[in-house]
């Protein structure tokens, strides 16, 4: 996948267009201190990122302190006593138990991990047979990165466009299933208070998700500037302006038919296919400066990721109200339009620290090397496939 190395700036602000409307929603499922941890399970087998992690299950996160209700929300954290753990650092990844699709989906996060070298953390949504079904990432980023980013990712075929996001965000591509759906097309936030160290100095804020048959776009709010409909449960997206990050289907991406069934995901992975890719880990002054390796790193220095913790208050999911009141039912697959194909005209390389983030549920890479030209996986098949142009 090639992506520009200069995204360029809108020029004048995106208006919605007049036809989007949005929908009266009702509250469907709640996930807070009350019933998190029975509504999720957790994640116990490799990461299928290739991190430096071991994800742990219930029993052992509650042990070690790794997981937990506190008053403040639901606590997520990682070891960070540790030094050199033979398995990789210790974790947890959890999982909903119940599927969606469509809705508007409302997490408050008070905190999450930190800019801290070494961490992938990420607040997601996944379908099942990958990339069959889709994925949501919409909260996401890696080592000291300050700003989010917002990327879907899907079976090959799917191209969408940014109508109504705010301009100030970065559009890295429309190919939502470029590169076998490794890369994704993702959305660059120019906010360095809704990711990180500056996410966390305002105390958090509310992540709004809503995906429609239309389109798929998130909000982000800080603490200081929740919309009241939120607080009183009675979110009316058309009032909150232009989304942080908007992807818009119509006829060269039926969504309906990339994204189904989604479960909601939290988790914390360290180095990985993004980073602790050498080009990436490399690029970036302050975290090569620490150690040769993004894996040297997290293992020898288990003080550093203390600050490497997610507290949620709740995730809360709205459906649309159908004529009688009730949650209206999902929709049937539509039709496949013929394909769009990708534009081959060759772009400006990117700079290997803005590379975009590949999928986190990419099972069928399991290794990728650097030739000079741009990043190769290596499948399970021993064959090397182009990943993303650097």
């Amino acid at each position: 996948m090639r992506v520009s190395c200069r995204i360029a700036a809108f020029a004048s602000t995106v208006i919605l267009s007049a036809g989007v409307t949005h929908a009266n929603y009702q509250l469907d499922t709640t996930y807070d201190t009350t019933n998190f941890f029975n509504d999720f399970n957790f994640f116990t087998g490799k990461d299928p990122t290739k991190g430096f992690v071991e994800y742990v299950d219930g029993q052992t996160a509650n042990k070690e302190g790794l997981a937990k209700s506190s008053p403040e929300g639901i606590f997520m954290g990682v070891d960070h006593q540790t030094k050199n753990p033979p398995n990789g650092r210790k974790s947890v990844r959890v999982t909903s138990k119940k599927s969606f699709t469509h809705g508007l989906f409302v997490a408050d996060i008070a905190h999450m991990p930190g800019n801290i070298c070494g961490t992938w953390p990420a607040f997601w949504m996944l379908g099942p047979g990958w990339p069959e079904s889709g994925e949501i990432d919409i909260l996401e980023g890696v080592n000291a990165q300050t700003q989010n980013v917002i990327t879907l990712h899907t079976k090959p075929g799917c191209r969408m466009s940014n109508e109504g996001t705010i301009p100030s965000t970065q559009f890295a591509s429309p190919d939502c299933g470029a590169s076998g759906a490794s890369a994704g097309c993702g959305q660059r936030t120019s906010d360095t208070q809704a990711y990180g160290d500056g996410f966390n100095s305002m105390g958090g804020g509310v992540y709004a998700t809503e995906w429609t048959s239309d389109h798929i776009a998130v909000w982000f709010f800080p603490r200081s500037k929740i919309p009241q409909d939120i607080t009183s449960q009675n979110p009316n997206p058309s009032g909150w302006g232009p989304p942080t990050a908007r992807f818009v289907g119509g006829s060269s991406c039926i969504i309906d038919n990339y994204f189904k069934n989604h479960q909601i995901v939290f988790d914390t992975t360290f180095c990985g296919d993004w980073a602790g890719a050498p080009q990436v880990w490399n690029s970036d002054p302050k975290c090569s400066a620490l150690a040769p390796t993004c894996k040297d790193y997290v293992a020898g220095n288990p003080d550093q990721f203390a600050n490497a913790f997610w507290i949620v208050k709740s995730v809360k999911v709205y459906q649309q109200r159908s004529g009688n009141g009730q949650p209206s039912a999902p929709p049937a697959v539509q039709p496949q339009p013929a394909q769009v194909q990708p534009s081959t005209g060759t772009q400006p390389s990117k700079p290997a620290a803005q590379l975009p983030p590949p999928s986190r549920q990419g099972k069928s890479w399991d290794g990728q090397v650097w030739n000079g030209g741009g990043w190769h996986a290596k499948r399970e098949d021993g064959a090397f496939a182009k990943r993303f142009t650097a």
